[in-house]
């Protein structure tokens, strides 16, 4: 199994999401920003050096908001999704597609990938 971290970054009443670039696996579809935790690595030591590198953000890690395993057919994934603030620096497009920033009711209007749908229950309430 993939350890797997990412952040859930609030600014007021919306949350940042992040769109997969075209030729990686799910591509296009929405996720939260992080990534692989690396051997060695804690969760939030990875997710730090996650947001530097694929949006060049200083952030802070919270408690955890929510963990999660699912099984696509190439990886299985343990995600563990972090409440997080940004601390330093406005995000970057180095890694993704595409950056919003939407409230809960907005959810329904984009595609995330199939490991984010339980997250995304919760904070739809």
């Amino acid at each position: 199994m993939t350890e797997v971290v990412a952040a859930l970054i609030w600014d007021e009443d919306k949350f940042m999401i992040c769109q997969r670039p075209a030729h990686k696996a799910r591509g296009l579809l929405w996720e939260f920003v992080g990534g692989k935790v690396e051997k060695g690595e804690t969760g939030p030591r990875a997710l730090v050096r996650e947001c530097r590198e694929e949006l060049d953000v200083e952030i802070n890690v919270g408690d955890i908001f929510m963990q999660t395993v699912h099984e696509y057919p190439d990886i299985t994934i343990r995600l563990t999704l972090y409440n997080a603030a940004i601390s330093a620096g406005t995000p970057k497009l180095i890694e993704h597609n595409d950056i919003k920033w939407i409230t809960p009711a907005q959810i329904d209007s984009y595609t995330f990938c199939p490991a984010d749908e339980e997250i995304l229950k919760k904070i739809k309430g």
